[in-house]
């Protein structure tokens, strides 16, 4: 079985300004800058020759590139945060690709995961059992300080599929296959 995703990997200067805005923010335990990405669709465990028939669809799959751009700082749980991220600008193209990620994968008889789709760029994750109050409002302060963040207008030319080793630490994540999507004709 394998620990599979598909998501966007971000360009360096991009995942360096989140790898900032992660020290501007009292995060107990922030992802490594090279863990940062796009999750498109999580699979989680996974067979290893139904991966394969994932990996074919989504070979298969055409779609045009476009620009994105990382905007705002937010928590999944408000009133209990597990989940810190940077949000992104509204985008018709990162929300037709996720579809057609999504439908590839079904067609493939894999079953992605069925949360709505809230485009995200994980920078921590909590337990908000072990956060104390005070340390709450000093991340909640400190999130409202910087929730003009933005990186970007990036291009997003490509996405991947990933494979995450689960450690004691943090995870490590491994490109199995990049799949480019179809240049923009000017």
């Amino acid at each position: 079985m394998i620990r599979a995703f598909v998501a966007l990997p971000l360009p360096d200067p991009v995942r360096q300004q989140l790898n900032l805005l992660q020290h501007l923010l009292p995060l107990p335990r922030r992802l490594p800058p090279e863990n940062l990405h796009l999750t498109l669709a999580f699979l989680g465990e996974v067979p290893s020759d139904l991966l394969e028939d994932g990996h074919h669809a989504l070979a298969a799959l055409r779609a045009p590139g476009f620009t994105l751009t990382l905007r705002g700082v937010e928590a999944f749980g408000a009133a209990a945060p597990r989940l810190v991220y940077a949000g992104v600008a509204p985008s018709e193209p990162l929300l037709h690709l996720h579809r057609k990620v999504i439908t590839a994968l079904r067609g493939a008889g894999l079953a992605p995961d069925r949360r709505r789709f809230t485009p995200h760029v994980t920078l921590a994750r909590l337990d908000p059992q072990r956060l104390a109050e005070a340390d709450r409002l000093r991340l909640v302060s400190a999130m409202v300080e910087n929730a003009g963040f933005a990186a970007g207008p990036f291009t997003v030319d490509a996405f991947a599929l990933y494979r995450s080793h689960l450690g004691r630490d943090a995870a490590h994540y491994e490109e199995l296959a990049r799949y480019p999507l179809v240049a923009a004709h000017a």
